[in-house]
């Protein structure tokens, strides 16, 4: 018990003892609570900024993925909510901006994979021909 007060820098006797023990305490405390703050809540802090951001900058013809999973592009943004086509035969979906998980930016690729396709499938169609 009395090697405690050692181990701290302080003295076995007398009041200086114990104001360095509770100076030792409240940095104990402050330096706990720094590690929560750089480890936990900044970290927290800058996701969901950067959340806001992305939800803030959704506009007509981004790729989305909502939080349950469900992929598709924006068609109509409002204030609170979204309109997103889930596939090629128009079905809409409306999911609030806070359904969001991620923004994959706009659907360019889609028309060049649509063309590329349909090459594919003329030269396929030119060697059945051709055979």
């Amino acid at each position: 018990m009395n090697s405690i007060p050692l181990l701290m820098g302080a003295s076995a006797s007398g009041t200086q003892g114990s104001s360095q023990g509770s100076m030792v305490q409240i940095g104990m405390i402050v330096a706990v609570f720094a590690v929560f703050w750089f480890l936990i809540i900044r970290p927290q802090r800058k996701k969901q900024q950067e959340t806001k951001n992305m939800l803030s900058a959704l506009q007509k013809g981004d790729r989305v993925t909502s939080i349950g999973g469900i992929k598709g592009t924006v068609k109509n943004v409002s204030d609170n909510t979204i309109i997103v086509e889930v596939d090629s035969k128009g079905t809409t979906l409306e999911f609030t901006k806070s359904a969001i998980g991620s923004v994959d930016k706009r659907d360019s690729s889609a028309v060049p994979e649509k063309k590329a396709r349909n090459k594919k499938e003329e030269t396929d169609t030119d060697s059945k021909k051709e055979s």
